[in-house]
């Protein structure tokens, strides 16, 4: 065999592959794939608001120890102050990168509901002041 016949076969191999898995995903055929609902979404919106406050208290409890102990570490020589401090410093980069990441979570997902709510109530707006909602009275 040939390498474009080999890589043609390849290419219509991963084709329907692709195809078969993005059609079910994992589910049975003819079921929605992604369901969610309002009170889910609140709840991970909740969890992640908790976190981000956790976070931002707890994450941080022993940044003045850890900071006055790297100096006392260094001023007595200690290579190990050094490692402390950086590993202090990192410790503080990786938490106020958490605290973002929930902030995000969080008000992505309560203007999701938000937005959704409203697209929702305009709708149903539209759609009983129209000449389609007569017709099915």
């Amino acid at each position: 065999m040939s390498f474009d016949e080999e890589w043609a076969t390849a290419r219509a191999t991963a084709a329907a592959n692709a195809a078969l898995r993005l059609d079910h995903a994992g589910s049975a055929p003819g079921t929605p794939d992604l369901a969610l609902n309002q009170d889910h979404i609140g709840a991970i919106g909740s969890e992640a608001h908790k976190l981000h406050s956790r976070l931002q208290t707890d994450g941080r409890h022993a940044a003045t120890a850890s900071t006055e102990a790297a100096g006392a570490l260094s001023r007595e020589g200690f290579a190990s102050g050094a490692a402390l401090a950086k590993a202090n410093s990192r410790w503080e980069s990786q938490v106020k990168t958490l605290v973002a990441a929930c902030a995000q979570i969080s008000n992505g997902l309560n203007y999701s509901l938000s937005s959704h709510a409203k697209e929702e109530q305009q709708l149903y707006a539209e759609f009983t002041s129209s000449k389609i909602d007569e017709y099915l009275k």
